[in-house]
């Protein structure tokens, strides 16, 4: 069922952002970065559609990616790629606005949300998404900043191909298409987690069982009860804190729970 899921939000996302590209962003010549606004330069100065060209370029990166990503992320990016290409091949390109700067906001904006969404479900819009990720194995980067700095090189492709303004105004849509990512893909957020509770084992054995992240154990004791409690700190991604509120609620529903937000992990923590 959760693979059912999975692949259920990557199909509707996918065709979210092939709509956003033939309603917002193509039919006002403004693009989106990276492989897929490559693919749409090709799209709109030869017969071939951008669809094609989109899995034309993506075929080598996927390659990368399927040897350090994994073979299910990159099953999920294919059949990403393949529903955006199929939707922008036979969904007409229609403008819906002749205002190129309110096409590149919500352009920007819906695909932004879809690619985030995407990215959320283990899998990815295929080129600088796929190179982000693989930086981001290296660097606690927002995504979103990451895939922002790599797209930047399809705004001079399209001031040169274009015009300048165009040019800038992809550059507002590739700006917000990476906030938003990073609003809804929030893995590279890290929260320090303390525990206190009076089951303070079962909760460790618990977390243990279903995390892949190390916990430190205290002692300590309650100020006015004067017992003496397990404390247990660790420190996990954003993505992670819903199934640990569940996991430890499940076990003691009176602990106290602390999370705050992280700045920065030194030191051997999974990404």
């Amino acid at each position: 069922m959760s693979r059912l899921k999975n692949l259920s939000v990557l199909f509707a996302a996918s065709i979210i952002l092939g709509a956003a590209f033939n309603l917002f962003l193509i039919p006002n010549e403004v693009l989106t970065g990276g492989v897929t606004g490559l693919a749409m330069v090709f799209g709109i100065l030869t017969p071939i559609s951008a669809g094609i060209w989109l899995v034309v370029l993506n075929a080598p990166i996927f390659i990368l990616g399927w040897m350090k990503l994994g073979k299910e992320f990159i099953a999920n990016s294919i059949f990403s790629v393949v529903v955006t290409s199929i939707t922008m091949q036979y969904l007409p390109v229609t403008q819906v606005t002749e205002d190129a700067l309110l096409a590149c906001v919500f352009g920007g904006a819906i695909a932004g949300g879809s690619i985030g969404l995407i990215i959320r479900f283990y899998g990815s819009g295929g080129g600088a998404d796929i190179i982000g990720l693989l930086l981001t194995l290296k660097r606690d980067i927002p995504l979103g900043v990451l895939i922002f700095a790599i797209n930047s090189v399809v705004v001079f492709i399209s001031g040169f191909v274009f015009s300048w303004e165009l040019a800038l105004y992809t550059m507002i849509s590739i700006y917000i298409t990476g906030i938003v990512i990073d609003r809804v893909h929030t893995r590279h957020v890290k929260l320090s987690l303390m525990v206190v509770s009076d089951r303070g084992e079962e909760v460790k054995s618990e977390l243990l069982d279903n995390l892949i992240r190390g916990i430190t154990v205290m002692y300590g004791q309650g100020g006015y009860s004067n017992t003496e409690r397990k404390v247990l700190y660790t420190v996990i991604t954003r993505y992670e804190l819903a199934l640990v509120k569940s996991l430890i609620t499940s076990i003691d529903p009176k602990a106290f729970v602390s999370v705050s937000e992280t700045v920065e992990v030194i030191g051997n923590f999974r990404r």
